[in-house]
Formats: C-alpha cells, structure tokens, sequence
C-alpha cells in the first residue's frame, strides 16, 4: 500500500512539474511577442532595445537579450536562426 501512494506522490509532482514547464514557455512566448511588436512586456512603453545578439552556428539558434531603457526589464530568448543560404 505503501508503494502506491509513493507511485501516486510521484505522478502528482510529475504532472506539476509538466504544467509548471508549459506555463513558464507559454509566458516567455508572450513576452518574445511583446518585444516583436516594439514594445517592454512589463511597463508597455516603446523602449526595448537589443543589448546583445549571440550566434550558435549558421544554421543553428540565436540567444538574443533585450532591455527596456525606462523599467529597466532584461531578458534574453533562443530563437530559430533563419536558413544559411546553403
């Protein structure tokens, strides 16, 4: 009995680990989408500006870090590279 409780335990912080995950993608996505459109995700001003652009490869992803000149916010996103041209 014991160990179906633990199984039970175990699948429950399973499930919340997963939740957890999809809710903190979900927010970043809306934010990267904040920044697409021109403006900071937390103050809603027209002050984000690119700090940084970081290339893995030619065809490989971007670490890209954004700052918002009036509230201060950062944050740095991997988004896809577009294609090489090979």
């Amino acid at each position: 009995m014991d160990a179906l409780y633990l199984i039970f335990f175990m699948l429950i912080v399973l499930i919340g680990s997963v939740l957890g995950y999809i809710y903190y993608l979900k927010e970043k996505k809306e934010q990267l989408d904040s920044i697409g459109r021109g403006f900071c995700p937390r103050c809603k001003q027209n002050t984000i500006v690119l700090i940084d652009k970081r290339s893995h490869g030619c065809c490989g992803p971007q670490t890209v870090s954004f700052e918002c000149e009036a509230c201060g916010y950062t944050n740095s996103f991997v988004v896809q590279n577009d294609s090489c041209g090979i």
